[in-house]
C-alpha cells in the first residue's frame, strides 16, 4: 500500500477547497505571510508601480477584426473586471479611437451580484450582430455562456430564445444564426473523467440543450470532444472530434447524412482546415506514402483529396536543428508561418496560388519576438503584428500582403529605464551533453560573462510543447531589472522551442530532463560569473510551479530564494483532482506500477524530507479559484514544510482561477509579492 493510500498523510483534509478548517488554514497563512512580505514602502511602491504598468492608458489597446470593425477587451483602474468594445480602423489609426461600448463587465456584475470574470465572446458570421459571451465566476475555467445582441447591446433571455448555459467547462461554437454546436454538462455522461465535454450536439434555438441532437461522443476516458462548423463561403462543412489524451486527437468531417468521416493523420499529429487545404504537422516521423516526413514538418494536402485516399503532400515546412515552427496564420491568400531559430522569431510568408511561393515578412525583432495577433482569412490579406523584446517595448504593425502596406499602428512607451540593459543569449549543457538556450537580459554583461555577480531572477516552464519567447514586460522591468537585477529565461526541454522532439524527449519516464536542463542552466549563470547560488532566486507557475518544486527537492543548494506559483506537487494524486486526468500523456499515470516508479523519484509532495537538506526561503502562492490545478497542491506541500520546520511563506488568492488573479490590482499585489519575497533573500 502506497503511503498516500494510508492514513499516515495527514493532510488530505486541505484538499476541501471550501471546506471550513481548509479556510481557516489558507485564511490564517494568508495573515501570516502578509504581514511579513506586504508592509512597508518598498513593497507598497513595487505594488504601486506594477498597478501602473497594468492600468496604464497609454498601453496598446490590442483588437481582433470581426468583419469591417476592430474588438478590444480593455482593463485599467477605473474598469478593473474590463470594458468590450469596438471601433473603425480609421478611428483606431488616430490616437484617441471613438470606441462604442458593447458590454461593462464591472457593471454587469454589480448589477446581478455576482464576481463576473471575462472570458471571451464568440461573434457570429458573416453578420457579426450575435455573440456569444462567456463570463466566469472569479475567474475559474468554468463559464457561464449567454447569448449576445451587438445591435442593441444586451444580452438574449433564454425566455426570448437566447442560448443561454450555466457553469461548466463548456465548448460552444455558431454553425447558424439559429443553431450552435455544444459541449457541456447536461448530467451523467456528459463529461468525461477530466471534467470537459463528452457528447456534442447540435442546439437548435428555443430548444432544451439536454434534449439537443447528440451528432458526436467521446469516450469518458478521452480529455474532451468538440465540434465546430466551418462557414467560409463555399467551403462550408462541419468538423467533429476527440482528443484520447493531451496530445492526441482524432478529427472527422461530418457528411451530410450525418456520417463521420476520418481524416486519417496521425493521431499526434496538429492539423487543421481552410479553405480547400489541409494542413498536418506530425509530432513524430510520419509516412503517408513513399516518403517519410520528420517530426515538426508542416505538409499540405488538397482536403477531398486526401479523404478520397490522396497522400502526396506539399512540403511547406522542414525542421533543422536549430530551427523550429512555432505556429502559422492564414490571410485569404496567404499562410504565414511563425519560424523560432534558436528561439528567436522569424516569420515567412507562403502563397498558395502561386505554387506555395516563399517570401519574408517585414518587420521582424532581432533576439526578440515576432507574433501574429491578427488576420483577416474570410476577406483579405491583412495581418497585425505585435514586435516586441526583453528591452524593447511592443510596437502593433498592420500590413497587407496584396497591398504591400505596412503601418505602425501603436507603439507603447518604454515602462521602465532600459539604457545600459543588453539581452544575450547563452548555452549550457545538460547532463546528457544537450545544449539548452536560455536568455539574459539586464546590465554588465559581456561576452565573456558579467561584469560581477548579481542578483537574478530565473525562469522556466518546461512541458506540453510551449515555447517560451522573448517578451516585454514592464512589471518585471519595475520590480526587478530597474532596481539592478537581472532576468533570465531558461529554454528547457518538455517545451517547443525546437519543436514537437524538444517536447516529446521530456515526456513521462524522460521528465528528468527538463529538471536537469534548467540545473544546467543555474550553474552555467554561476560559472559564467553571472551570479552566485546565494543571489538566484527563481520562479514558475502550473507546470512551472511542479519545475520550482523539483527544484526545491532535488537542487536545493543552487537557489538562494523559490517561488512556486498555482503548483502541481504531488503527483501521486495529481490525476484525482480537477483537471488532473487530462495530463497523464504528459506526466504518467500513477495508478500503474511502472509509471509510479518515475513518478515518485521527483514528485515533490513525496520527496520532502524531514532536515535532510538545508532548503532555500519558498513562496508558494495559489488561487481557491483555480479549477484546473487545484489548490490542494499548494496547500499539502506548505503544511508539510512547516510541520518539517522548512521557512515557507503561503499566499492564496480567493479569486484567479489558475492565472492565479481575476484583475490588475490582484495581479500587481500577487507580482509584488514575488519581488519582494525574492529582492529580500538574494538582493
Amino acid at each position: 500500500m502506497h503511503p498516500l493510500d494510508a492514513p499516515d498523510d495527514p493532510y488530505l483534509w486541505l484538499e476541501e477547497v471550501t471546506g471550513d478548517e481548509a479556510l481557516a488554514w489558507v485564511r490564517a497563512r494568508n495573515t501570516e505571510s502578509l504581514a511579513e512580505l506586504a508592509t512597508g514602502d518598498r513593497f507598497a511602491r513595487l505594488r504601486d508601480g506594477a498597478r501602473e504598468v497594468l492600468d496604464a492608458t497609454d498601453r496598446i489597446p490590442y483588437v481582433r477584426r470581426r468583419g469591417e470593425l476592430l474588438y478590444n477587451f480593455w482593463q485599467d483602474a477605473r474598469h478593473p473586471r474590463g470594458l468590450w468594445r469596438r471601433t473603425t480602423l480609421d478611428s483606431y489609426r488616430r490616437g484617441d479611437p471613438d470606441w462604442e461600448l458593447l458590454l461593462d463587465v464591472d457593471a454587469l456584475g454589480a448589477a446581478e451580484g455576482e464576481n463576473w470574470v471575462w472570458h471571451g465572446a464568440t461573434v457570429r458570421r458573416p453578420e457579426y450582430t450575435r455573440a456569444l459571451v462567456e463570463l466566469s465566476r472569479g475567474g475559474a475555467d468554468a463559464a457561464v455562456v449567454r447569448e449576445f445582441d451587438l445591435t442593441t447591446r444586451q444580452f438574449v433571455a433564454e425566455v426570448d430564445g437566447g442560448f443561454v448555459l450555466p457553469e461548466a467547462k463548456s465548448r460552444v461554437s455558431w454553425v447558424d444564426a439559429d443553431t450552435v454546436f455544444v459541449g457541456t454538462d447536461t448530467g451523467p455522461g456528459s463529461t468525461t473523467m477530466s471534467g470537459y465535454p463528452r457528447l456534442i450536439r447540435r442546439w437548435r434555438r428555443g430548444t432544451p440543450v439536454a434534449g439537443a441532437e447528440v451528432v458526436f461522443e467521446a469516450e469518458e476516458a478521452d480529455v474532451s470532444a468538440f465540434g465546430v462548423h466551418d462557414d467560409t463561403d463555399g467551403f462550408e462543412r462541419d468538423l467533429v472530434g476527440r482528443s484520447p489524451d493531451f496530445h492526441t486527437s482524432r478529427e472527422y468531417v461530418l457528411r451530410r447524412d450525418g456520417s463521420p468521416a476520418l481524416i486519417d493523420a496521425p493521431p499526434d499529429a496538429a492539423i487543421s482546415t481552410h479553405r480547400e487545404w489541409l494542413l498536418v504537422r506530425p509530432r513524430s516521423p510520419w509516412t503517408p506514402g513513399p516518403t517519410t516526413y520528420p517530426e515538426g514538418a508542416l505538409l499540405a494536402f488538397r482536403l477531398e483529396e486526401f479523404l478520397a485516399g490522396g497522400r502526396e503532400p506539399t512540403v511547406l515546412f522542414e525542421p533543422t536543428p536549430s530551427r523550429s515552427l512555432n505556429y502559422y496564420a492564414w490571410t485569404r491568400h496567404h499562410l504565414i508561418l511563425v519560424v523560432l531559430h534558436d528561439v528567436a522569431t522569424r516569420t515567412e510568408v507562403l502563397r498558395p496560388d502561386a505554387g506555395w511561393a516563399r517570401s519574408e515578412l517585414p518587420g521582424t525583432a532581432a533576439l526578440g519576438a515576432t507574433d501574429i495577433v491578427g488576420t483577416d482569412p474570410d476577406h483579405s490579406d491583412e495581418y497585425l503584428l505585435d514586435v516586441s523584446g526583453y528591452t524593447d517595448p511592443p510596437a502593433l504593425l498592420r500590413g497587407d500582403l496584396a497591398t504591400g502596406e505596412l503601418e505602425t499602428l501603436r507603439r507603447a512607451p518604454a515602462r521602465f529605464d532600459a539604457s545600459g540593459m543588453t539581452t544575450r543569449q547563452f548555452f549550457a549543457t545538460s547532463d546528457d551533453g544537450t545544449r539548452i538556450p536560455y536568455f539574459v537580459t539586464g546590465h554588465g554583461l559581456r561576452e565573456d560573462g558579467a561584469d560581477e555577480p548579481g542578483p537574478v531572477l530565473m525562469t522556466g516552464y518546461g512541458g506540453f510543447e510551449n515555447a517560451m519567447t522573448p517578451y516585454y514586460s514592464g512589471v518585471v522591468g519595475r520590480g526587478w531589472l530597474a532596481r539592478g537585477g537581472r532576468h533570465v529565461v531558461a529554454n528547457i526541454r518538455g517545451g517547443g522551442e525546437y519543436g514537437p522532439s524538444w517536447h516529446t524527449c521530456a515526456l513521462r519516464e524522460h521528465r528528468h530532463r527538463a529538471y536537469e536542463d534548467f540545473a544546467a542552466v543555474a550553474r552555467d549563470l554561476v560559472d559564467r560569473g553571472l551570479t552566485t547560488p546565494q543571489r538566484l532566486a527563481i520562479h514558475g507557475g502550473s507546470n512551472g510551479g511542479l519545475l520550482m518544486g523539483v527544484m526545491l527537492t532535488r537542487y536545493p543548494e543552487l537557489f538562494g530564494a523559490i517561488v512556486i506559483m498555482v503548483p502541481l506537487l504531488d503527483m501521486r494524486r495529481y490525476h484525482l483532482l480537477l483537471a488532473g486526468a487530462s495530463w497523464i500523456a504528459e506526466y504518467g499515470d500513477p495508478d500503474v506500477p511502472q509509471d509510479w516508479a518515475f513518478l515518485s523519484r521527483y514528485s515533490p509532495y513525496q520527496n520532502l524530507r524531514a532536515g535532510a537538506r538545508v532548503l532555500p526561503p519558498v513562496l508558494v502562492t495559489t488561487s481557491t479559484r483555480d479549477d484546473r490545478v487545484h489548490p490542494g497542491h499548494a496547500r499539502k506541500m506548505v503544511a508539510r514544510m512547516r510541520e518539517y520546520g522548512y521557512p515557507v511563506d503561503y499566499y492564496e488568492n480567493i479569486e484567479g482561477g489558475h492565472g492565479g488573479a481575476a484583475d490588475n490590482e490582484q495581479r500587481a499585489f500577487q507580482w509584488a509579492l514575488v519581488h519582494e519575497f525574492c529582492w529580500r533573500h538574494v538582493g
